[in-house]
């Protein structure tokens, strides 16, 4: 009897051990894996943080500025056209002045201008 009572308790006791030992291992285990999650979150808010001062810097009203000044070949227009809009049933329209002068038959055999744009390579 005294056998089975000494194996039980040397049994119970080297469970106990194993299950402490695992416990403990899964206890590093887990503080490891949460440590590699903090270092990739702090990375990622790092990278968050740089992109977020980068827009800031490029949408700012001085970097536009700059943008606009002569460093990037800028140019106005030598001339203007204004439109004038006038209100018709179907909405908006633009009033064309030298529609209204031109005959009909200007009008027939006129050949109509089309708008092309340019690009300005530097």
């Amino acid at each position: 009897m005294k056998l089975t009572k000494f194996l039980s308790v040397v049994v119970f006791i080297t469970s106990f051990s194993v299950l402490y030992v695992y416990q403990q291992s899964e206890i590093f285990r887990l503080a490891y894996l949460g440590q590699k999650k903090q270092t990739t979150f702090d990375g990622l808010l790092d990278k968050n943080t740089a992109l977020r001062y980068n827009i800031k810097k490029n949408s700012s009203l001085v970097n536009i500025g700059n943008r606009i000044s002569g460093d990037n070949d800028f140019q106005m227009p030598d001339n203007y056209r204004f439109v004038k809009l006038i209100s018709s049933k179907d909405g908006l329209r633009v009033a064309d002045e030298n529609q209204n002068k031109e005959g009909l038959l200007a009008r027939i055999f006129s050949v109509n201008r089309e708008a092309q744009a340019k690009t300005i390579n530097p």
